[in-house]
């Protein structure tokens, strides 16, 4: 491909507007604005690690065992990392993106087993193991049922510990955005308690859990990013306005 084509291929044709309901890294800032992506940030939700001493007792007692673990936030990996001072030896399942990225931060690469673009996959991936019998799902207060109901119902029992809580935020947004970025349903919940839309306004998911709770809002349409992460998101964003057919991930190294 020739550079003029590819340099028509890698700019939007004008500048447009984007609210993410949460923090985004600066250099993600920095690639989109160059993409002409605008993006500002608001947090529509807060998360506060769980410190009571039975669950920081449960979580330093894993911690020198043996045992399989699930995280599909990074929130639940930086909340038991801040806890654990020894090398685990724990075969880990986990979401990607962020995550994943978290959870090889924290534990190294080594003990991840599967990864999985959403709860439903993972849950598919440890059932495919078969020699899994019990496990530790590390979660926030807000998770989904989906995961446990799954793997229950196959006989694995989960032992659920909840080390952080999601608090909504909700506010008032004054400005108009030609999209909206959402990344779980309570940050979905927090928007619309301040706010509506107009239906111009593309709303953008991280999954179909978060894109059916946007559809109980709102007849907006809705472009839904199957794997989780800010880079995802900003490859669907970029890909939408520029309406061609991705030919590599823009944003997204992973």
């Amino acid at each position: 491909m020739d550079k003029p084509l590819l340099l028509l291929l890698t700019m939007l044709s004008k500048p447009v507007n984007i609210l993410f309901t949460r923090q985004l890294d600066g250099m993600l800032l920095q690639k989109a604005a160059l993409k002409k992506i605008l993006i500002e940030t608001v947090n529509f939700i807060i998360t506060e690690p769980v410190t009571d001493a039975t669950t920081l007792e449960k979580i330093i007692s894993y911690s020198c065992e043996k045992v399989t673990v699930i995280f599909t936030s990074t929130n639940a990996v930086e909340a038991v990392k801040a806890q654990v001072s020894n090398q685990v030896d724990w075969d880990i399942y986990c979401i990607g993106g962020a995550t994943k990225d978290a959870v090889i931060d924290a534990f190294g690469e080594e003990k991840i087993k599967a990864v999985a673009k959403s709860a439903a996959n993972l849950g598919d991936k440890i059932i495919i193991a078969k020699n899994i019998a019990n496990l530790v799902f590390f979660c926030g207060d807000q998770r989904l049922t989906t995961l446990p109901e799954t793997l229950t119902a196959k006989g694995i029992e989960v032992l659920e510990v909840v080390v952080y809580q999601t608090i909504l935020t909700p506010q008032i947004v004054e400005r108009n955005y030609n999209g909206i970025a959402f990344f779980s349903p309570s940050a979905v919940h927090s928007f619309f308690a301040e706010n509506t839309t107009s239906t111009n306004v593309i709303m953008f998911a991280i999954g179909k859990t978060t894109a059916a709770t946007i559809t109980s809002y709102c007849t907006n349409e809705i472009v839904t990013c199957e794997w989780p992460g800010s880079e995802q998101m900003l490859d669907a964003i970029y890909h939408y306005f520029q309406k061609i057919k991705p030919i590599n991930s823009q944003f997204s190294n992973t």
